[in-house]
């Protein structure tokens, strides 16, 4: 593990999204206090910067204090640029977008969290590359940066020496990663069981849990997919669900279709992997056994659609993101 002292710089502006700020902000002083208590050096300075020093109002009330850029002097390790409410304040902020580019060469990589990706598109740091953003914000990045290649699903994007993450929460996921690369996986996995985050997320999963992003306003098969979820091994197929809804194949498929903007197949496929991947990482179950739980058929069944939805094998999975 590397002696090096490492400078992290967290942007702050006023309506910022705390925990877009405070999660990787605690990622690193985590990594550093545990070092710290076996006697090592700490290996990040980390510290919240703003176009003006003193206190920085985020969206949800709470302030943060800050030291100006003017003091930023010398090369920055890492640069996170988080997101928030004010975020199309900040990005019409030259003193921010202005220096934010001058960063490039002094910055060994450079992060966004959530809708920070528009202060960095903003800054001209994303174009031609590919990148992640909140959900809720995707098509409106990609209109208003069309050479961005904007990524809606996956919970961070790493392309070169850019990093951008989904919303809020994928700030820690973000951070952990760069832990990673830092510091290796242990160090990390220890880090995200001090947070009690339960799982490291690797990046390419999806922002939403497969039930969530198939749940809508109105809900028409909120009672279904609580059913499937709890009978993934049983019959799945559309004629087995139409029946039990008491509707005609076709007209299940079109109103199912309309609701969730899926095939009942893939809605089928993501909880079936999505429960996979739980318990791969939870228990020492073989992979055979897993996939005969959740409803795959088959290990190779299993192994097609965990590329297919998340470009990697049950196997490479288990070895990459099991805590034990």
């Amino acid at each position: 593990m590397s002696s090096k002292t490492r400078s992290i710089l967290l942007l702050a502006f006023p309506d910022v999204q705390l925990l877009d700020v405070s999660g990787p902000l605690q990622v690193f002083a985590s990594a550093n206090e545990l070092l710290a208590a076996r006697g090592l050096a700490r290996p990040y300075a980390p510290r919240v910067v703003s176009a003006d020093a003193g206190l920085v109002t985020s969206s949800s009330g709470l302030a943060l204090q800050s030291h100006s850029l003017r003091t930023v002097k010398g090369p920055i390790d890492t640069l996170v640029v988080p997101g928030g409410r004010g975020v199309c304040a900040a990005s019409a902020d030259t003193r921010l977008t202005d220096w934010i580019r001058r960063q490039v060469g002094r910055s060994r990589r450079i992060a966004s969290v959530c809708s920070g990706a528009f202060l960095l598109a903003e800054a001209g740091l994303l174009d031609g590359r590919r990148v992640a953003t909140h959900w809720s914000r995707c098509d409106e990045l990609a209109k208003r940066y069309p050479t961005l290649r904007v990524e809606t699903d996956p919970i961070f994007v790493r392309d070169g020496d850019v990093w951008t993450s989904a919303g809020v929460t994928a700030g820690i996921d973000l951070a952990l990663a760069l832990l990673e690369e830092d510091l290796g996986r242990s160090m990390a996995l220890e880090v995200a069981r001090e947070l009690v985050v339960f799982l490291k997320r690797p990046g390419g999963q999806s922002q939403f849990s497969a039930t969530l992003s198939m749940q809508k306003a109105n809900d028409q098969f909120g009672e279904l997919h609580t059913w499937m979820g709890e009978h993934l091994g049983s019959d799945l197929s559309v004629p087995a669900l139409a029946r039990r809804l008491h509707m005609s194949e076709r007209s299940f498929m079109r109103h199912y279709k309309a609701e969730t903007g899926m095939t009942p197949a893939r809605a089928v496929e993501k909880l079936r992997v999505e429960t996979a991947r739980r318990l791969l990482v939870d228990t020492a179950w073989s992979a055979k056994r897993i996939a005969a739980r959740c409803g795959f058929g088959n290990e190779e069944g299993m192994r097609r659609s965990f590329v297919r939805l998340l470009r990697i094998s049950p196997q490479a999975y288990r070895e990459r993101f099991s805590i034990a």
